[in-house]
């Protein structure tokens, strides 16, 4: 299934592969280990994918970063993507808007140390009742000299290796609500709870955590931009992540039609390959044709990215990716389980794994449904042209 890239971007595959291939080994002792690695190991490939660059990928390089186009970007989430336990997410990675909404001191603080792994964040957004729709109880009341903080976070993801949140609250002064901010808080602030970790389906070394913030002070330092940017930014994170999240979908998808093929052919049922089944082929048909328009739907929308298309535009956009993409590897992860039988329903096969965490992605970072929401809130108010 050949589609063409540039060359930087087939030069970026190949970097992504090749650190890719460094972890494929490690990801059944993962799945045994609640998936941690050795130390030794874990640590080998932080540093492996910092080395590569991979840590730095939307950086401009008059920060040290690598400056990759959207395209290039998602080419490279692609291919990490084929990997399971999340093996291939072990290091920490800024973003661009980022850069433009920071200050340069924050810029010193917070972002740069993410490029070479001296820190790592982690994201508090989503609440006990509200997420994808986004709508913050968390307040940040503002007093002299800063802010203090009052709520609870729920699934904030990679906390357990974190040193500071990304956290949005509305700031309020007095009884007024001003709007909603996005603050840096160090985790080691006196007031921060963790409540408990709650266990998930898929075996990833990264949890996902439960915080509450009594009475935590943030100083006026460390405010990101102004006092009603914080949804804005969030919303600029939001796009990024649901494209990436299509990206790895494809990766995966791609993965397992391979292993699924791969193992109708050798399978014996009677005398003949599996694979001459026609059930099976049509699995196989299906897969083939959907992982195609996933993937043509994820280069343009990286390229209206690089093209700079209305903000608005790409956030749609963005959505119907991440929906299509993401119910799209969930189906051929059922259908791969099915081809493998059993097999499939076995820890030690790719097919079970992915088969779990998938599932995922059709939640987390906003769920399918309001994905379509926001498609089709869009379609009705600018037409399908203007899409």
């Amino acid at each position: 299934m050949h589609i063409d890239l540039p060359e930087n971007a087939k030069k970026w595959a190949k970097i992504a592969d090749g650190f890719l291939q460094q972890t494929i080994p490690w990801e059944i002792e993962a799945e045994m280990n609640e998936g941690k690695l050795p130390e030794d190991i874990d640590k080998q490939h932080r540093q492996t994918a910092i080395d590569l660059g991979l840590s730095a990928m939307g950086i401009p390089k008059s920060y040290g970063g690598k400056e990759l186009s959207s395209l290039e970007q998602v080419v490279v989430w692609e291919v990490l993507g084929r990997g399971t336990n999340a093996l291939t997410w072990c290091f920490s990675e800024p973003q661009s808007w980022m850069v433009d909404a920071c200050n340069e001191e924050q810029i010193k603080t917070y972002i740069l140390p993410l490029m070479d792994g001296s820190r790592h964040e982690c994201y508090a957004i989503t609440e006990s009742e509200s997420g994808s729709e986004l709508n913050v109880s968390s307040t940040a009341k503002k007093v002299k000299g800063g802010y203090v903080v009052n709520g609870e976070k729920w699934f904030v993801t990679g906390a357990n290796h974190a040193d500071f949140f990304f956290i949005q609250a509305a700031v309020m002064d007095g009884e007024e609500r001003l709007g909603d901010a996005l603050f840096f808080l160090d985790m080691d602030t006196e007031g921060v709870e963790l409540v408990r970790t709650p266990l998930f389906s898929h075996t990833f070394d990264s949890h996902h955590p439960i915080y509450k913030f009594n009475d935590v002070f943030v100083p006026q330092k460390n405010l990101i931009g102004s006092e009603t940017d914080g949804m804005r930014y969030s919303l600029s994170w939001f796009r990024r992540e649901r494209l990436m999240i299509a990206a790895r979908c494809c990766g995966a998808a791609s993965r397992l039609i391979e292993e699924a093929t791969d193992f109708a052919n050798q399978r014996d049922v009677q005398g003949k390959p599996l694979s001459e089944q026609q059930a099976i082929q049509f699995m196989l048909a299906d897969s083939v044709t959907e992982l195609w328009a996933a993937r043509l739907m994820l280069y343009e929308t990286a390229n209206a990215h690089d093209r700079e298309d209305d903000v608005k535009a790409l956030h749609y956009r963005c959505s119907a990716v991440k929906l299509f993409a993401s119910e799209m590897a969930n189906k051929i992860a059922d259908r791969v389980v099915q081809i493998f039988g059993g097999r499939g329903y076995m820890r030690e096969y790719t097919a079970e794994r992915f088969y779990r965490e998938l599932r995922v992605d059709r939640i987390w970072e906003g769920t399918s449904e309001i994905q379509r929401v926001i498609i089709a809130r869009a379609l009705i108010k600018k037409g399908l042209q203007n899409l």
